[in-house]
């Protein structure tokens, strides 16, 4: 994909449906004992991933156009079977991750791969936990895919601590505990997205939430309705390419405002842009949503760290390369968890920055940038990873001379109009 030079963007995005919360979606309807409607459902080839391979396993997952899906399951433990063979979960760590949780409490045995990307993440941090209610889970020797599992239901009810904050590995023990004989507990380090508990809630499973520790009690999933708002992660690299362009401004309607996930804007708002956000009404009555604007004015560097980090954890790459745009340094620590992403991101963002002759300096947990410099355009590999993929396009932006993002077309993982709707600001 070949990137060219933008001195302003402005115009309206209005982006697909939030994929974190159309895997979750997905995945409750198949369980729930009925019908459920969801419209909205992301268009990601993460996704369709997902859907691939609920149907594989004998679930009803039927679209009708538009992003409208009609799902019917039969209950907890009752919904799905052994399929006939090894699931592909193609590049999505949420489709391999949740998915062994929602199969662990099924009497069935089944087999998870992907692509080589996929194959390279660390995989055993979701074993562990299912092994402990009782599933029979293996993985490599490197503790990655492919992930051998045998279900068991009922699981047994257990208290879990997590070695990182993670949203995939909180939700796999989350949708496990529907399956178990007695609640159970989660408890992370730090707070991250909590799609999964508002979606239960939606679906009247019992929980309580008492800071970073969360308790499922098992019960029937009940069938729900759900239109699903759009994609924040996918709208802040286009809200973002504005913050640094006087002139600029984008604008992005009907997007999630999890708490969880509104990081990016916080930080963009504390480099100096301008945020505004006007709340709507939730996607059925537990998810927040809004229309998000973003107008630029000279940004300056900051610290990004601890509870931040999760909250921000796929916009890093944005962050970092809006970070040689600002006055100062910006710092980046405690983010070691990039280094098990589609890529090792920390080093792809540090390399590749370098290479447009940014002045970074690289840490096993982060990076510090110093700014402001002028990017130059060149040639940068996207190494299969949507979000570098999504942020080499903002650098070619911003820098001299037109950019080439090599793979660029992995952003249908998670974005596939990314090109079509930056082109569009850029001309607007």
């Amino acid at each position: 994909m070949r990137v060219e030079p933008v001195a302003r963007v402005a115009g309206e995005v209005v982006v697909g449906g939030d994929k974190s919360i159309s895997h979750r979606a997905l995945l409750l309807g198949a369980l729930a004992r009925g019908r459920s409607f969801v419209n909205n459902l992301s268009a990601a080839a993460d996704v369709e991933s997902t859907a691939a391979c609920l149907r594989a396993c004998g679930g009803s997952v039927r679209p009708f156009g538009d992003g409208r899906v009609s799902l019917d399951g039969a209950g907890v433990g009752r919904s799905l079977r052994s399929p006939a063979a090894p699931l592909d979960c193609g590049n999505s760590g949420t489709t391999m991750r949740l998915l062994s949780g929602v199969l662990a409490a099924h009497p069935l045995e089944a087999v998870l791969d992907g692509d080589a990307s996929l194959r390279r993440r660390p995989m055993d941090r979701v074993a562990q936990p299912l092994r402990l209610m009782g599933a029979e889970v293996t993985t490599t020797a490197g503790g990655t895919a492919p992930l051998r599992l045998r279900g068991r239901s009922p699981l047994r009810g257990v208290e879990v601590s997590l070695p990182v904050a993670s949203a995939q590995l909180k939700s796999a023990v989350l949708l496990a505990a529907l399956g178990a004989d007695r609640p159970t507990t989660v408890v992370e380090p730090a707070a991250s997205r909590d799609h999964t508990e508002r979606l239960l809630g939606l679906c009247g499973v019992p929980l309580t939430v008492d800071g970073c520790r969360i308790t499922v009690t098992p019960a029937e999933v009940e069938p729900f309705g759900l239109r699903i708002p759009g994609d924040l992660s996918s709208a802040a690299f286009l809200l973002g390419l504005a913050a640094p362009r006087h002139g600029s401004a984008v604008r992005c309607p009907g997007i999630t405002l999890n708490p969880g996930r509104t990081g990016v804007l916080e930080v963009l708002s504390a480099m100096g842009a301008e945020v505004d956000v006007t709340e709507t009404e939730p996607a059925g009555g537990v998810e927040p949503v809004g229309d998000v604007v973003v107008r630029g004015a000279p940004l300056h560097g900051l610290v990004i760290a601890g509870d931040a980090v999760p909250r921000c954890i796929d916009e890093l790459p944005l962050l970092a390369v809006l970070a040689t745009q600002a006055e100062g340094t910006t710092s980046i620590r405690d983010a070691a968890e990039l280094r098990a992403k589609e890529s090792d991101r920390l080093a792809a963002l540090v390399a590749g920055l370098r290479a447009m002759g940014a002045r970074v300096e690289e840490f096993a947990d982060g990076m510090a940038i110093e700014g402001p410099c002028r990017l130059r355009g060149t040639e940068l590999d996207a190494q299969g990873d949507h979000r570098l993929a999504m942020a080499w396009a903002v650098a070619g932006c911003l820098a001299d001379g037109p950019t080439t993002v090599l793979g660029g077309d992995i952003v249908a993982v998670s974005y596939p109009g990314f090109f079509a709707d930056l082109r569009r600001l850029a001309a607007d």
